[in-house]
């Protein structure tokens, strides 16, 4: 048995039918339809806060975008707490870090996933200095490189309202997903967050809003798109 297959994390893999995998197909179909006159080929997500599950989300989020036959990158750059390598079951060796730095290639950093057409690139080492490795030259084109491989890239960042990390990614993608936690986070700081991602000249397609209670189901998911009131 896969090791996917055992991973309810990673619930699009695990148990493709379920609804909660119905509905990050959704959040899919909602991002192709918001790139039909503006792709969205350079794709990030990210939170409020640490533990709102903006790294569930990105991973789920690759999966349905690769099932959905299109060549898919995902790029671990929460450089100060990386996830994706768990979620995946990947070595963490090198990665975003070891790109950026120079000691190797996009091609040679990548790993391939146990899903097909889906690759990762997971953090790598924490670096002593995210910030500047993410707003550098070498991060502007490996996301120009990326953006002309693959079909879909998605970035997980750190959470907006933590560190500068995610402010200063923002800028350099299509679009921007913003995951929230109904149960955790306030209003005003889900506007602050939406604010902080807007000046940083991002184009925000939409907020996903995790452990919303609809009908006694606690634990599902929900995506808006489009309205500000909502955010």
């Amino acid at each position: 048995m896969s090791r996917l297959t055992r991973n309810w994390t990673l619930i699009t893999a695990s148990n493709p039918k379920s609804p909660i995998s119905e509905s990050y197909r959704m959040l899919r179909t909602g991002v192709d339809y918001a790139g039909v006159d503006d792709p969205v080929d350079l794709l990030m997500v990210t939170s409020c806060r640490a533990g709102e599950g903006k790294s569930t989300t990105s991973a789920n989020m690759a999966v349905t975008f690769a099932q959905a036959g299109q060549k898919v990158l995902l790029i671990d750059a929460d450089m100060r707490k990386p996830s994706q390598h768990h979620i995946f079951s990947l070595s963490n060796r090198g990665g975003l870090t070891g790109v950026l730095q120079g000691r190797s290639t996009l091609e040679q950093g990548v790993q391939a996933a146990e899903v097909d057409n889906l690759d990762i690139l997971t953090a790598g080492p924490t670096p002593p200095n995210p910030s500047e490795m993410l707003g550098s030259r070498a991060m502007a084109a490996l996301l120009e490189l990326a953006k002309e491989q693959y079909d879909q890239v998605i970035v997980d960042t750190p959470p907006i309202l933590a560190v500068t990390d995610a402010h200063i990614v923002a800028g350099k993608c299509d679009g921007v997903v913003l995951v929230i936690d109904s149960g955790k986070v306030k209003s005003d700081t889900a506007r602050k967050a939406k604010e902080t991602l807007e000046n940083a000249g991002s184009r925000m397609l939409g907020v996903v809003l995790n452990n919303v209670d609809r009908d006694g189901n606690s634990g599902y998911y929900y995506y808006y798109y489009g309205g500000e009131e909502q955010a």
